[in-house]
């Protein structure tokens, strides 16, 4: 840096020496002072190259202008070049016109040549920084891409242990769901102490796998639980979003089963409330009266354009499809000037009410032999 500095100095100063003759006295000293002032390009390029102009007049100012105009096409925009490069080709350029009263042939072949000598070290100078903007430009897009394909890496991969996890749980939890029903049968129509404290033990050994595989798979998956721990979860994400919503919990604790309907009407109807009512305030509130779970998702009037049409409501069938088969009932409409979800469910342990229907059933086959 301060070689360069020193070379960028002297070796227009030494040029400006060995001319020998000069047009005027004073040309020797104009050169000089120029390339002095040359270490003002850093701060202030145009203070520097100014100081060359009466050094071009006195015709040894050639060698620190060049140094002064490769500055300005560095750091200065294309109008401001364009500017300098008139200035600094029509000042002496003329001057010589004037003194050598020149034809228009030669006049025209000073005008040309002085153009070239002033706009070429201004253009690789602007050639330079434009290579080094392309440059930071391409990699910081090489590592923006290097960033996007880590980012799809990671998604596969998730994607991938999510759907391992869907397939270890709908296999072994349907094995180890079985084996507790058939060992609730078993305790109910065997006559053996001995064998129905066994089946008893196995039955609890089922559930306990079940529910610790469940727990284990739940760790392979990024998102929050589909069930009613989830619920706080779906809400905060929600206002996290920039929805105003609520949540007014009063319900205990409910079958997975129910949970995991509970979850998926709470998170549809915050969904449309997102896509079709920005700015409306919700309020979540569930609630247990006479064995069912009531589920209240009540939005008001949106406070500014939806960012995405009314939709077909295929979402809201779905729902109704899913609450249905949990067996419970969904209604959606208008409520006041907003829109209102509201979902009973029944609460009832899919897995218990598989064990009673396995039970009821060794019962009726004792009976029947």
């Amino acid at each position: 840096m301060i070689l360069g500095e020193v070379l960028a100095v002297t070796v227009p100063a030494a040029m400006a020496l060995m001319a020998g003759t000069a047009p005027y006295e004073w040309s020797l000293p104009a050169a000089l002072f120029a390339c002095i002032a040359l270490p003002l390009r850093h701060r202030r390029p145009w203070l520097s190259l100014l100081a060359c102009l009466p050094a071009l007049l006195g015709g040894l100012g050639w060698p620190a202008t060049v140094v002064a105009l490769y500055h300005i096409g560095r750091t200065s925009g294309v109008r401001s070049m364009a500017a300098w490069v008139a200035v600094t080709t029509l000042t002496p350029a003329t001057l010589v016109v004037i003194n050598e009263s020149l034809p228009p042939s030669r006049t025209l072949l000073t005008y040309a040549f002085t153009l070239f000598v002033s706009g070429a070290p201004t253009a690789l100078g602007a050639l330079i920084t434009t290579r080094q903007e392309l440059t930071t430009t391409l990699a910081e897009a090489q590592r923006a891409r290097a960033a996007e394909l880590a980012a799809r890496e990671h998604s596969a991969r998730a994607a991938e242990r999510a759907r391992i996890a869907r397939e270890i749980h709908d296999a072994v939890g349907h094995h180890a769901t079985l084996i507790a029903v058939e060992s609730a049968a078993l305790a109910a129509t065997t006559d053996e102490p001995e064998t129905r404290v066994a089946a008893l033990r196995l039955r609890t050994s089922a559930k306990e796998a079940l529910n610790e595989m469940r727990a284990a798979l739940a760790l392979l998956h990024a998102e929050p639980p589909r069930n009613q721990d989830g619920i706080p979860t779906l809400v905060e994400r929600a206002r996290a979003a920039g929805v105003k919503v609520t949540l007014d919990d009063q319900s205990g604790p409910i079958p997975p089963a129910v949970g995991r309907a509970a979850f998926r009407v709470v998170q549809e109807a915050l969904t449309n409330v997102t896509k079709h009512a920005p700015g409306a305030e919700v309020h979540v509130r569930l609630s247990q009266r006479d064995g069912t779970l009531r589920i209240s998702v009540v939005n008001g009037p949106p406070t500014a354009a939806a960012a995405e049409p009314k939709g077909d409501g295929i979402g809201l069938h779905g729902l109704a499809e899913r609450v249905r088969l949990a067996g419970g009932t969904l209604r959606c409409g208008p409520s006041g000037d907003g829109f209102a979800v509201e979902a009973t469910l029944p609460i009832s342990s899919s897995e218990d009410g598989e064990e009673g229907a396995g039970s009821r059933g060794a019962r009726r086959g004792q009976a029947s032999a």
